[in-house]
């Protein structure tokens, strides 16, 4: 994973990963739990389109591959995918304290 070279991208981007952090701790399981593929859907394509934005393409790859699996309510692949996406993020947030951002 590299983090993006905007100034601006990096200024945000801790409060960003911060954000995704919690929610996917608040509500991930629940959803799956739920079996709720609209709200699974919506997560996969919020992770997705603002991930690019800030020019994170893996986890926006793994928010495609939840859009798919909440179609055709595949809930245990959907599942497998929480440590992944968690990954990512915890990895992000580690290289923006080495580089002093918080």
């Amino acid at each position: 994973m590299t983090l993006p070279d905007d100034p601006i991208i990096l200024e945000l981007l801790p409060e960003f990963v911060s954000d995704w952090l919690k929610q996917l701790d608040a509500e991930f399981n629940e959803i799956i739990d739920k079996k709720d593929e609209q709200r699974l859907y919506r997560l996969g394509h919020t992770l997705k389109g603002s991930c690019l934005q800030f020019g994170l393409e893996d986890p926006a790859r793994l928010g495609i591959t939840l859009m798919e699996h909440s179609k055709v309510q595949n809930w245990d692949a959907a599942r497998s995918l929480y440590e992944p996406m968690r990954g990512y993020f915890v990895e992000a947030q580690k290289m923006l304290h080495a580089k002093g951002l918080k």
